[in-house]
């Protein structure tokens, strides 16, 4: 989906025939001034996607910035003032809010998790635990706070998880059937397999004809096995059980990659408020 029509989406959703509490209370063409305040410190995303709100509810509102997306900022610091109609800055307020609240905390917690691996060469990735019809603007907000995108959708990456597995019949009959499928199509995507014991990356190792191995709620000491028993063969990926004690440790091991669904489905949205200017 465009951020155009997510945008469109969310206004339908709020205005429909009109906001009439602005209608009521706000003389028609009465023209104000307000800002964007931090509530808290962390780091800021959305506003690039806050100017595009404004100007689509009113390409005469005048959008003033004063810090930039991946911006380190602290409570009480302004981060834009917005000035023109009234009635168009209010019926764009709580979008924009809902937009950059949710998209600063998932860029704060990303940036968190980023620094607690530092040194280490390992990649914080995202997952497809997102908000259904906001993945676009979740991930991006990823990639703003010092993350990568893992697949955006089961349609850009073969990842063969627990239930394809046990669907297919064993580790081989899904790998065979999913290079035959590849092949067949002539389909250029990178394959992942998950194996949830050191038994099954046995199996995948027999198997080979993958790019990424997920290793999935491993122990520290198998997840450290299994490492040295890949042997840099392939990509490393850790998931599961992931948190802010253990993610050093578990980067440590020397995987490759660490996925963490917390990043976009377990987020405290960020504190802003928007004020006035009288």
């Amino acid at each position: 989906m465009k951020i155009e029509e997510i945008i469109s989406n969310a206004f339908y959703e709020d205005i429909k025939d009109g906001d009439h509490t602005s209608l009521a209370v706000i003389d028609k063409g009465t023209i104000g001034f307000a800002h964007l305040e931090a509530k808290e410190n962390g780091i800021l995303a959305g506003i690039n996607i806050a100017e595009k709100v404004f100007y689509t509810i009113d390409s005469d509102l005048n959008f003033e910035t004063f810090k930039s997306d991946g911006d380190k900022i602290s409570a009480g610091e302004k981060i834009f003032k917005i000035s023109g109609n009234v009635h168009s800055i209010l019926k764009s307020e709580r979008l924009v809010l809902n937009f950059m609240q949710r998209m600063s905390g998932i860029a704060t917690k990303t940036a968190m998790y980023v620094g607690m691996v530092k040194g280490t060469g390992v990649k914080i990735l995202d997952t497809r635990k997102t908000t259904p019809n906001m993945r676009q603007l979740e991930k991006m907000a990823v990639k703003i706070g010092g993350g990568e995108n893992h697949r955006m959708g089961l349609y850009d990456m073969i990842m063969i998880k627990d239930n394809h597995i046990d669907f297919a019949g064993s580790i081989q009959k899904a790998i065979f059937k999913t290079r035959d499928y590849l092949k067949k199509n002539n389909l250029d995507l990178k394959v992942e397999i998950e194996v949830r014991s050191l038994s099954e990356l046995e199996e995948v190792l027999q198997a080979g004809n993958i790019d990424i191995i997920m290793l999935d709620n491993f122990s520290l000491a198998d997840l450290q096995g299994a490492v040295n028993l890949i042997s840099n063969k392939y990509k490393t990926e850790a998931s599961g059980g992931i948190t802010e004690k253990n993610i050093r440790q578990i980067a440590e091991t020397g995987v490759d990659f660490i996925s963490v669904g917390s990043l976009t489905h377990h987020i405290k949205s960020f504190d802003f408020s928007l004020k006035a200017e009288l």
